[in-house]
């Protein structure tokens, strides 16, 4: 007697930067008498096949492996079908899945991306996905997926900063993306040029609609253009351990992002004792989207993690000069309740020949705490970030952003203790915290240091307006300057943002919002020289620096 399931998945990952198709993944499962049998047709589906004794064995363990499924674990047979075939019977019967500890699955430039979604450990097995030859760079290889389905909402028309409920009911908890796609914001300045993007909000909400408000709405929408709301799974899926070594595509240097990685689709996820590495770097290469890549999703955690910096390579900008590219290992874009625990990186965080491991985009509560990174980063804005008990390397802490920005307990070796950046505006609306740091501008490099920087010269729309933080509490901080340039004159608060505003005559076309208030509590210096306010005192006369005790 023959049993038939079918089952077909398709699965469209969501990957940032530069994507031109979305991966599908269809998958045949049957169940007749005989072997276990996985086979790609001539349509690319691939066929999977298991006997009902089996179905019933791996049901009863409750664990299916890559072994089960075909998978050679020699380092040289492509194993990405058997993979991909064991992860679609553990989704269709609720299994764990685990690798064997003592294999090396060898994963080619095939295109198949396989969909995770049931608890996962990887354990002490090693994973090299070679990206020599790639069929489809924006292919993930592995996409930890939601089988909820997004919704559309049409009744809703507008929406506030701040509002604290949508006029809804929904099944459950629900991430919801807002866009409206006749406003543009975030258009950027300088050799990344570019003329924005759509002005977009994510949060989530209770099935009442009522707004979780430590991620509140951040913007005005007077018009929408399109809201989605996708269900969460409240049930946390967990993947662990993993040994993953990226052999480095050899692409021409530009920005052709290959993101072949670990995307991360689906909220309540944790992924703990992970380690990637990566081999095969020349002088040129294209740039990296993330090797854990996270997005449109909410309550992601990465811990014990070991990650890796990928070399920095340069090509023509969109100003038509030469600029570095980025290129991380770490990506979250609109992404909630984000967090990065007692993570480290293979090489040394001050090496400039490697960019800065994370870079993130329309994000809200985001966390570093315990790591030893090159960088933190937020392109196009974060809503309250916090960085604690870290150290953090040659690219230091750089944001754009709204809420609170808190920095404590860390030690920091940047150019600044905290970079505004300047190709979104410098713009930070709400308030600095930093507490209990040790700051060493330049890691020990004779610069004259700042403990804020930015630019922003009044005269780009950027489709918002900016501001600086409107209180800054700098308390319990150490600046190691020994190692000054001659002629210093002491550590600054703010880094000179607008050479050309020397007097009263200066006008701004977008004015800049200036910093109200900054708080100075035991703020020491290896000089011994004071803490200044800036070497542009005409840009910062009207701050009030407060240096009680």
């Amino acid at each position: 007697m023959k049993y038939l399931l079918l089952l077909v998945f398709a699965i469209c990952a969501l990957v940032a930067q530069g994507q031109t198709k979305d991966p599908v993944e269809n998958v045949v499962i049957t169940s007749e008498k005989g072997t276990t049998r996985v086979h790609t047709d001539e349509n690319g589906v691939l066929n999977v096949n298991v006997s009902a004794k089996n179905v019933a064995k791996y049901k009863s363990v409750g664990t299916v492996r890559y072994s089960n499924f075909g998978a050679k674990g020699d380092g040289k047979t492509d194993d990405i079908d058997a993979i991909a075939a064991t992860h679609a019977f553990a989704n269709l019967h609720a299994l764990t899945v685990k690798a064997d500890d003592n294999a090396t699955y060898y994963i080619g430039g095939k295109e198949r991306t396989v969909v995770i979604r049931t608890d996962t450990d990887f354990g002490k097995a090693a994973f090299i996905i070679d990206d020599t030859e790639v069929q489809n760079r924006n292919a993930s290889v592995f996409m930890v997926g939601s089988g909820l389905k997004p919704f559309k909402l049409e009744t809703i028309r507008a929406l506030k900063r701040n509002q604290k409920k949508i006029d809804a009911s929904l099944p459950g908890p629900c991430l919801i993306t807002v866009t409206n796609a006749n406003v543009k914001q975030y258009i950027r300045f300088g050799l990344n040029q570019n003329n924005g993007s759509s002005q977009t909000d994510i949060f989530v909400v209770d099935k009442n609609g009522n707004v979780d408000m430590n991620a509140p709405i951040i913007w005005n929408f007077d018009q929408i253009t399109e809201l989605t709301a996708l269900p969460i799974d409240e049930k946390p899926l967990k993947i662990t351990g993993g040994r993953f070594t990226t052999i480095a595509n050899k692409a021409e240097s530009k920005y052709t992002y290959y993101n072949r990685n670990i995307a991360i689709r689906r909220s309540n996820v944790l992924v703990e004792g992970l380690e990637h590495r990566i081999t095969g770097e020349e002088d040129h290469g294209a740039p990296y989207g993330g090797f854990i890549n996270i997005g449109d999703c909410s309550y992601v955690a990465v811990k014990n993690s070991i990650l890796t910096g990928h070399k920095t390579y340069s090509t023509i900008g969109a100003a038509d000069k030469p600029v570095s590219m980025g290129s991380y290992d770490l990506s979250a874009n609109r992404a909630l309740n984000v967090s990065f625990v007692n993570c480290t990186q293979t090489n040394d965080i001050n090496d400039n020949k490697y960019w800065g491991i994370l870079g993130s985009n329309f994000c809200k509560n985001m966390l570093y705490d315990q790591c030893t990174l090159s960088r933190f980063d937020a392109h196009q804005g974060v809503a309250n970030a916090t960085i604690r008990n870290s150290t953090l390397g040659h690219m230091g802490i750089n944001a754009i952003g709204t809420g609170r920005l808190l920095v404590e307990n860390s030690s920091i070796r940047g150019r600044n203790i905290v970079n505004l950046r300047s190709d979104y505006g410098s713009t930070w609306q709400g308030e600095l915290v930093i507490r209990n740091c040790v700051f060493v501008p330049a890691d020990g490099k004779p610069f004259s240091a700042s403990l804020i920087g930015g630019s922003n010269s009044g005269q780009h729309d950027f489709g918002y307006t900016c501001y600086m933080p409107e209180k800054i509490t700098i308390e319990n901080l150490r600046i190691d300057d020994s190692q000054h340039p001659e002629n210093y004159e002491g550590p600054a608060i703010f880094a000179n943002f607008n050479p050309e505003m020397r007097d009263d005559s200066y006008k701004e076309k977008f004015p800049y919002v200036k910093t109200k208030e900054v708080i100075l509590k035991n703020v020491t210096t290896a000089s011994g020289k004071a803490v200044r306010v800036s070497d542009n005192a005409m840009m910062f006369k009207d701050v009030k620096v407060n240096t009680g005790q």
